[in-house]
């Protein structure tokens, strides 16, 4: 049976094309979410280009299927229609009738009144408003088109048992072929002895030769740092393979994500020369922002919000074998290592560099789209967060871009992604990652 689906504006913000995406039901916009979209369009950040484009969209239906007050076909079978209500729709509650919010949500109690029978939904991704509107009678829902749910995101790690001969004989050869071994590429694996549960071997499966092969990390470690466990032993197999293209490390604070990051693109820029450059960025919250706000040049404006980032190369530099906590100046001067926000990242192309964005989770889907789309021929890039900790309004732990990135692309050869859970910065910081 069809159904009515009303849309909020936070879902037509948030992907201009959900207009499309509900099969053959039929879209009801209220006039009202054309009013909020219209103050948003003269934005230069995301939510203002996709403001711009949804107007586009819609005018572009208009003009080719006839009038959206009377509704324009979609060619999935549903019908598109923009709600104008005679007069200004007032709740029968005690809530504030002026909010824009509760005109958008009375507009779906007339669509319902109207079409007595057919089932209708609210669509809005604000979760106090799908509370009013459950609340009141109203069935609501999240817009769940590409969301993934951080703690349903696959760990990319696998546990298989092989007897003790199997794992000594992966010791000496460096890898292994199992038989009716389901996983994606570049799923890490830990093999473990079925009758001695302590005797255990890392890899990695290779989606190409269709085999567990040994992981390449470097017995002394990388710039300084070695794993201190299992999940970062495995990260930085990912890390220094130049074969996988992206790379996504999801984490709690604590768990090495950007530092084990650093480390390897340091390696494989500076020392190894895989890379011309290695590139560092994190988004200036809410990115597309201006970041005039701040006195001084745009490098004493970066300043704030890329600290972290210095913070970890001091630490490499500092513990490593180069000649002091300041070495990376050098690199920043001579262009081998840039650190920026991803603001004015659109229309680059980045050809051979390792890049790495930092605090990924406060991305949208469609600027880590942007990003990645960035890359060049021999280009790779590091995607690290944690979907627990975001910033950004307009995003959740399930919408966010680091997420779908890593949900996405399971299966391609050049792409990995793994979970680490460990957190390794201190004893302190693990009890407050946990209990706080």
């Amino acid at each position: 049976m069809k159904k009515n689906y009303v849309l909020d504006t936070n879902v037509l913000l948030h992907d201009p094309r959900a207009i499309f995406r509900f099969e053959d039901n039929d879209v009801i916009i209220p006039i009202y979410c054309i009013e909020e979209v219209d103050q948003f369009k003269r934005e230069g950040s995301e939510r203002g280009r996709n403001a711009r484009q949804i107007a586009r969209l819609l005018d572009d239906l208009r003009e080719s299927g006839g009038s959206l007050s009377k509704g324009v076909k979609l060619e999935s079978g549903g019908t598109l229609l923009v709600a104008v209500p005679s007069k200004r729709p007032e709740l029968p509650s005690a809530i504030d009738k002026a909010a824009m919010d509760q005109a958008i949500l009375q507009t779906a109690f007339d669509i319902r009144e109207q079409d007595g029978g057919r089932p209708t939904v609210f669509v809005t991704m604000d979760t106090n408003l799908r509370i009013r509107a459950d609340a009141l009678g109203m069935v609501a829902e999240t817009y769940e088109n590409q969301r993934v749910e951080a703690d349903e995101l696959d760990s990319g790690i696998k546990e298989v048992e092989l007897s003790s001969t199997l794992i000594d004989k992966f010791f000496e050869d460096g890898f292994i072929k199992i038989e009716e071994l389901s996983v994606h590429p570049n799923t890490c694996i830990l093999l473990r002895d079925d009758k001695n549960p302590s005797h255990t071997a890392l890899g990695r499966y290779d989606g190409v030769r269709k085999e567990v092969v040994a992981l390449r990390t470097p017995r002394e470690g990388v710039m300084g740092v070695r794993p201190r466990n299992k999940e970062q032993s495995f990260a930085l197999d990912l890390l220094l393979d130049e074969n996988i293209r992206l790379v996504t490390l999801v984490g709690k604070a604590g768990t090495g994500k950007t530092l084990l990051a650093l480390a390897a693109g340091l390696k494989r820029t500076i020392d190894d020369g895989v890379y011309t450059r290695m590139l560092v960025s994190r988004p200036v919250m809410p990115l597309g922002r201006d970041i005039g706000f701040l006195p001084g040049d745009v490098d004493e404006k970066l300043n704030p919000w890329m600290q972290p980032i210095f913070d970890n190369l001091e630490f490499l530099f500092s513990s490593g074998t180069r000649k002091g906590p300041r070495a990376y100046a050098e690199l920043l001067e001579s262009g081998q290592l840039q650190v920026e926000p991803l603001t004015y990242i659109r229309g680059r192309s980045l050809p051979a560099q390792f890049m790495i964005v930092d605090e990924a989770q406060n991305l949208t889907p469609h600027e880590v789209k942007t990003i990645i789309t960035r890359s060049g021929d021999g280009t790779k890039i590091v995607l690290t967060g944690d979907p627990h900790q975001i910033d950004n309004p307009y995003v959740d732990s399930a919408s966010n871009g680091l997420t779908i990135a890593a949900d996405k692309f399971r299966g391609e050869n050049m792409a990995a992604h793994i979970v680490l859970s460990k957190g390794e910065r201190s004893e302190l910081a693990e009890v407050a990652a946990n209990r706080l």
